[in-house]
């Protein structure tokens, strides 16, 4: 479940909170680190608000992008963050993790056995770790949410098979969202794809809405929950985000409050796009124009070929001399 000579990741040295230049939009939370109270129903997105988040969400993507660029062993953590930190203000947008409930960076970064929310600091990649970069950008009042794991360097083709499953099984939820669909009929396709390989899916977190504000409902588990009857209808934003470990499920939080790893140290991967409910399926918003839309249409086969699924993003070359 975890490499042989790779001991458990540790946490490092946080350097300060990044600045943001006053040219760009805040959102509510900024200053404050208190979001905004949550609408208690759901609501589909107006006409407006979509084309701000397919806007936000090809952001998302271009600035994940720039930071898998930087992926590679040696690098810090808290370099990516700069990186994701910098990348956000060129798209002229926010880094939404940044100040949320206190969050202290740009982008979170979970390696190995940390399931989600780890804090970037100078803890140095290795030769063999995966790591998750998930990147939210507030931009024209929207957020865009978007996360891939990463191969650092040579890894074991354990943890490239789990971490290629993880990314499977997040496309085969997103197959499942149609109008007239159920919340719950998303985590029943994913729970499906990845214990089919013996694989654990973390029922602690879980998707959300999303839109003008960073977090809404519905919640989206990644597992089959039966209580989770929600019906999809055309208009509706949320990420859809699976979990997924080469162990136990259960989630540990570290003392700093936001750090979660797995009960038993096994590896973690994670994916996430921003999806929307169209009239016959669902668009992924966290890409660019030029990839495809696998999902547009309900009459498309419910396990797509992986071939029509976007790729995934590159990590920086590494060197062999």
């Amino acid at each position: 479940m975890r490499p042989s000579g790779f001991e458990p990741v540790v946490a490092g040295l946080v350097s300060p909170r990044r600045a943001v230049p006053a040219h760009i939009e805040l959102p509510p939370y900024a200053l404050s680190g208190k979001p905004s109270p949550a609408p208690s129903g759901v609501e589909p997105s107006d006409h407006a608000t979509i084309d701000a988040m397919r806007s936000a969400g090809s952001a998302a993507r271009r600035v994940l992008r720039a930071v898998a660029a930087e992926i590679a062993p040696g690098v810090t953590s808290d370099h990516l963050d700069e990186v994701c930190h910098e990348a956000c203000i060129a798209e002229g947008g926010y880094p939404s993790p940044l100040n949320y409930n206190g969050f202290p960076k740009s982008l979170c970064t979970s390696a190995n056995e940390i399931i989600c929310h780890g804090i970037p600091d100078d803890r140095q990649l290795r030769d063999g770790d995966i790591v998750n970069c998930d990147v939210t950008i507030y931009v024209g009042g929207v957020h865009g949410d978007h996360s891939e794991t990463f191969l650092v360097g040579d890894v074991d083709e354990t943890s490239q098979r789990l971490v290629e499953v993880t990314r499977e099984s997040m496309y085969h939820g997103i197959a499942a969202v149609r109008p007239g669909a159920q919340v719950c009929d998303i985590g029943r396709a994913i729970q499906a794809r990845a214990e089919s390989e013996g694989y654990g899916v973390v029922r602690e977190f879980v998707g959300h809405g999303i839109g003008q504000i960073f977090h809404r409902l519905p919640n989206i588990p990644h597992y089959f929950d039966p209580s989770a009857r929600t019906e999809l209808v055309e208009g509706m934003t949320f990420t859809v985000e699976p979990m997924i470990t080469a162990g136990t499920p259960r989630a540990q939080l570290w003392p700093d409050g936001w750090t979660a790893m797995t009960a038993d140290r096994s590896r973690t991967a994670q994916f996430e796009h921003t999806v929307l409910v169209t009239a016959d399926g669902a668009e992924l918003l966290t890409v660019t124009d030029d990839e495809p839309q696998p999902f547009l249409s309900a009459s498309a086969a419910s396990r797509p070929d992986p071939d029509a699924w976007p790729r995934q993003l590159h990590t920086a070359a590494v060197r062999t001399d």
